[in-house]
């Protein structure tokens, strides 16, 4: 514990891509915390059929190319999602585009969904640890010809070495991609990713992840359209682009904001979406989890999983077990045998 937090003071020294990318290299080489598996009768699961160990999710965006599924299959994470991944490589926009604002606790980036494509990403997945349950954040090329058919190509090209996929709409950073989030584009877009999941030899949970900008009458449309789809579940939320209450020197950044400032935003649209879904669909919460008892609120407000990422820039990857065992005693104090008896049970709050 107290070389990982000298190790975070010194990455913090550094430009935050950069000392993200050592942070990668760190678990590909085995230097990173290992703790394993972390489960409990109270913590295993399942949603939408997978079977996980703990409800405690990696958020894509963290490793984008899969380039180290073993050391983040060993950190204790009840599943990985990786990505976002489009047809072809792209660089994305132009550095800096990552920026800690650590007064707030919070991340905003502007990275504009650079990877290496579906290709680079195919073959890792092939060697990928088969005891983890891993998906595939799916994307579009900047300058694609046809945006919405680019996720159907993604998904069916990397679709055998997965166990989930997500359709990603909702990145701010990419021009004109939330715009797919319109009734009409996201339900015929969501009919190309289902009929390219249906030509795959195993078909395989597909999730949507939803921006947590969206009005009441536009989210209220997106669950109708996910629920008519065929998707698995929703995702909610990605980053926002309201700027409220910040105080940190790089808050008017442009980009997508992440973190602890996005908590109380997504979880309110996560309990609206629990409440119009009325468990039809379970849904996973993500935006500004960083404890134990955020992650228990998101569960009571409506999700059946969760994912983090911010918070490893700040508590570093010990903080994965930390939140799972805080959890398990947090369901053990309010008499839950198990974390799906939890779900929704705290909506109200949130309304």
């Amino acid at each position: 514990m107290i070389a990982e937090r000298l190790g975070l003071a010194l990455l913090h020294r550094l430009d935050p891509e950069t000392a993200h990318g050592l942070a990668l290299q760190a678990l590909r080489l085995g230097a990173a915390p290992s703790p394993g598996l972390v489960t409990s009768d109270r913590l295993r699961t399942q949603i939408a059929g997978l079977p996980l160990a703990n409800p405690i999710g990696l958020a894509a965006g963290f490793d984008k190319n899969a380039a180290a599924l073993l050391g983040l299959s060993r950190a204790g994470f009840g599943f990985l999602e990786v990505g976002a991944t489009t047809p072809q490589p792209q660089p994305g926009n132009p550095r800096p585009r990552l920026f800690r604002l650590t007064g707030d606790l919070g991340v905003i980036n502007r990275f504009g969904f650079n990877n290496n494509g579906m290709e680079a990403m195919r073959t890792r997945l092939a060697n990928r640890p088969r005891d983890a349950v891993i998906g595939l954040n799916l994307g579009a090329n900047k300058d694609s010809a046809d945006r919405a058919s680019d996720f159907a190509r993604v998904l069916a090209h990397c679709g055998a070495h997965l166990d989930f996929a997500t359709v990603n709409v909702s990145s701010p950073n990419t021009e004109r991609l939330r715009d797919l989030q319109g009734k009409d584009a996201l339900a015929a877009l969501l009919a190309g990713v289902m009929t390219a999941r249906d030509g795959l030899a195993t078909p395989i949970p597909v999730f949507l992840k939803i921006a947590p900008d969206l009005d009441a009458d536009a989210l209220r449309d997106v669950a109708e359209v996910a629920m008519a789809s065929g998707v698995a579940g929703i995702i909610a939320t990605n980053t926002t682009l309201a700027r409220d209450g910040l105080t940190s020197p790089h808050r008017q950044e442009a980009g997508g904001l992440s973190g602890q400032p996005l908590f109380h935003r997504s979880t309110r649209v996560l309990a609206r979406l629990s409440g119009w879904t009325a468990g039809k669909l379970p849904l996973i919460g993500v935006g500004g989890i960083g404890s134990a008892e955020q992650a228990y609120a998101k569960i009571r407000a409506g999700a059946s999983a969760v994912q983090l990422y911010s918070a490893l820039v700040y508590g570093g990857l010990s903080l994965v077990p930390q939140i799972a065992e805080g959890l398990d005693r947090l369901l053990a104090r309010d008499g839950f045998a198990n974390v799906s008896e939890a779900v929704g049970t705290g909506r109200a709050d949130w309304l």
